[in-house]
């Protein structure tokens, strides 16, 4: 979650200590696994500090997944106006996955929690993937009123090229060695692109 402290208020500067502690501790131990204790430890508060700024764990839990894939869809909005190309998928899925293993934590929570929390998971489906889909399936249905692509259905592509950023996002855990160089992440960034764009099938002659 990047939130600058610059020219905030104290009131404002503990907030978002409290959400950028809470990103940590839910990564790590899972929503359940921390307490309103563990949490006002870590930052250094009062429990009633906490209660102050937020009514209950949950509302804390769903404020950071709900501002985390805004980020992402911010992000990913950006990706979209600069790519040079609209085959240029490869190029955009490993900038993706660069960011991704960096903001590991707010990928843990925004994905993982939002299983567990039908609140959590409604919210951010109105308010954000639901937004996020629109994006991807208009720069798609442009994209095939240019040919660019062959003409199919641009909701069904948009939702399987977001659900590329969802494997993306964890491939270094699963799909690739903990380790794995840029060339081997260079070189998932580009399968995911070439099944995207080809498909799986061999050329039919």
């Amino acid at each position: 979650m990047k939130v600058s402290t610059q020219l905030q208020t104290p009131e404002t500067q503990t907030r978002t200590r409290i959400l950028q502690t809470a990103q940590k501790l839910f990564a790590r131990h899972g929503y359940d696994g921390t307490t309103i204790r563990d949490l006002a430890k870590e930052v250094g508060v009062a429990e009633s500090t906490l209660f102050h700024h937020f009514s209950n764990k949950k509302a804390i839990l769903i404020e950071l997944a709900t501002a985390g894939w805004v980020e992402i869809l911010t992000d990913l909005l950006t990706e979209l106006s600069e790519m040079s190309s609209y085959k240029a998928v490869a190029q955009v899925m490993r900038r993706r996955m660069l960011n991704i293993s960096r903001n590991a934590d707010m990928m843990k929570v925004c994905f993982l929690e939002a299983q567990f929390h039908p609140e959590l998971r409604d919210k951010i489906q109105s308010e954000v993937i639901d937004k996020m889909t629109d994006v991807a399936e208009a720069f798609f249905t442009t994209a095939m009123e240019r040919g660019v692509y062959r003409q199919m259905n641009p909701k069904i592509v948009a939702r399987v090229f977001l659900g590329m950023f969802a494997i993306a996002g964890f491939s270094q855990k699963t799909l690739l060695d903990p380790d794995a160089s840029p060339q081997a992440m260079q070189e998932m960034a580009e399968g995911l692109a070439d099944i995207f764009l080809n498909g799986v099938l061999a050329e039919v002659r």
